[in-house]
């Protein structure tokens, strides 16, 4: 239903899009000439045209609103899948720092400084 619809208001839009360039930009419709009273005179033209206009206007506002009621409908209805919800810890670290044990604080570092010139985290000579 909602991709009938879908296709319904493509072809509003299509018709709505036709009307409104054979109007004149000055509001005269048409523009043919011909007898002065009728419906295809440049009066009964502007005035058929824009009751298209405001027909098809209306039908493709009322229509998109339909549609848009439609979709929340649709998607309000699935449920939400949660099997990627984490089971693990937020903080990766967390678990590691309570299970390891606590290095003893003295004044000198266990670590020896590297040298000057040696590259960060690796041997010197390498």
């Amino acid at each position: 239903m909602f991709i009938f619809l879908t296709v319904i208001q493509a072809l509003i839009a299509a018709a709505l899009v036709g009307v409104v360039l054979v109007q004149k930009s000055e509001g005269g419709g048409l523009g043919m000439g011909g007898s002065p009273t009728g419906l295809m005179s440049a009066r009964g033209a502007a005035n058929f045209l824009t009751r298209a206009t405001t027909v098809l206007a209306s039908l493709f506002v009322a229509l998109s609103i339909v549609l848009a009621a439609m979709a929340v409908h649709a998607s309000s209805a699935e449920k939400i899948d949660t099997s990627l919800a984490r089971s693990a810890p937020a903080d990766p670290l967390a678990g590691a720092a309570q299970s390891a044990p606590a290095a003893p604080v003295t004044g000198a570092s266990p670590v020896s400084p590297a040298a000057p010139g040696a590259p960060l985290g690796g041997t010197p000579g390498r």
